[in-house]
């Protein structure tokens, strides 16, 4: 416990202080960063730009392209183990998210006053169907094998959260619209909303990491080594914190670092610490547990995006560079961004949950 306090205090100061530290040095006025909600518009995007757009999308491909040949080399692995009935409770979850959604995204004057908060039912019904999936697939689930455990993530999930609602004050890459809610009120709803991420995430991820072809197609893949690991991992903490300091000088520029910065200081946290951690099993070759992580992200982002476009209260993008060709509201190389943040619900889920791949 003490490990787990010392290694979240020092996140905690880098990026909350960070990111003010490198503003206060610009010039620029603390007091719109601590506006609550947030609704000043302070920050001017660059344009779209076909050719970051081209180059952005050409070296994404190249960099998935060997995991996703890889992948379908494996897809028609069959499960050597029999499969187990899925449950009642996730028929409830799939009755639960028909209703919500149907909530959500129609306009009928007798919803009206509860279409505002359609996002936590959903998000509940989800959580119950991708654990009864878990479920049907492996014959446990977290939900159900350590009921405790599962209900400690809510909380930490909206903890969670809090921390890129407030790195996205420096960027603004996202807003909320469709809602207007005073201080206290945007608090308890958002804090509510936000504490159904890690619970969803760990859902899916339990899932995706029992089938056959993730642990035959990546457990075991290419290793990669580091001489000396320690060094290395001060390295990493030092450019993470650099980059952090300048997300709200150059927000254009080093948005990316919202999502990538948090998992590299957390993952080089728990290196100099002597802890484990999901990127240490690429070491044998185990990359399991990380396309488990990176995959899960993305299917939930899917839905976060989807049941977010017809819904009244909703969030919208502002990216700079490719703030184009959408899917929902998201720009389509957006959706990259949920492969690193799979990562960082992982390494964040392991210090609740145990080691990825253990319920």
């Amino acid at each position: 416990m003490k490990a787990f306090l010392q290694k979240f205090v020092i996140l905690s100061a880098m990026l909350i202080g960070l990111p003010l530290a490198g503003v206060f040095l610009s010039g620029f006025p603390l007091s719109r960063y601590f506006e609550f909600p947030p609704k000043t518009v302070y920050v001017t995007h660059a344009p779209f730009s076909f050719p970051v757009f081209i180059v952005s999308l050409l070296s994404l491909a190249v960099f998935i392209f060997f995991f996703i040949k890889r992948a379908f080399v494996y897809l028609r692995v069959k499960k050597t183990t029999p499969e187990f009935t899925f449950p009642w409770w996730g028929w409830v979850g799939i009755i639960a998210c028909i209703s919500s959604w149907i909530t959500a995204w129609t306009r009928f004057s007798f919803f009206e006053d509860i279409q505002t908060y359609t996002f936590v039912p959903l998000w509940l019904s989800f959580i119950l169907i991708a654990n009864a999936l878990a479920y049907r697939q492996n014959g446990h689930c977290l939900m159900i094998d350590r009921p405790g455990i599962f209900l400690l993530l809510f909380p930490f999930s909206s903890v969670f959260w809090w921390f890129f609602e407030y790195l996205n004050r420096f960027v603004q890459n996202w807003h909320y619209t469709g809602i207007s809610l005073n201080s206290f009120e945007y608090f308890l709803h958002a804090t509510i909303s936000f504490s159904t991420v890690l619970p969803a995430v760990q859902g899916v991820y339990e899932w995706i990491y029992g089938m056959p072809w993730i642990e035959k197609g990546f457990g075991n893949f290419v290793s990669i080594r580091f001489s000396r690991p320690r060094a290395v991992a001060w390295i990493v903490l030092a450019i993470s914190g650099a980059g952090l300091t300048c997300i709200g000088v150059w927000p254009d520029y080093l948005f990316p670092l919202l999502w990538i910065s948090p998992l590299l200081i957390v993952i080089s946290l728990k290196t100099l610490f002597g802890d484990d951690h999901i990127i240490a099993g690429i070491i044998a070759g185990n990359w399991s547990p990380v396309i488990s992580a990176a995959i899960s992200a993305l299917v939930c982002g899917w839905f976060w995006e989807m049941w977010n476009y017809y819904s009244l209260a909703k969030w919208k993008y502002t990216i700079p560079f490719v703030q184009g060709y959408h899917v929902f509201e998201m720009p389509v190389l957006g959706y990259a961004g949920y492969l690193p943040f799979g990562l960082e619900c992982a390494v964040i889920l392991e210090m609740i949950v145990g080691q990825r791949g253990q319920t």
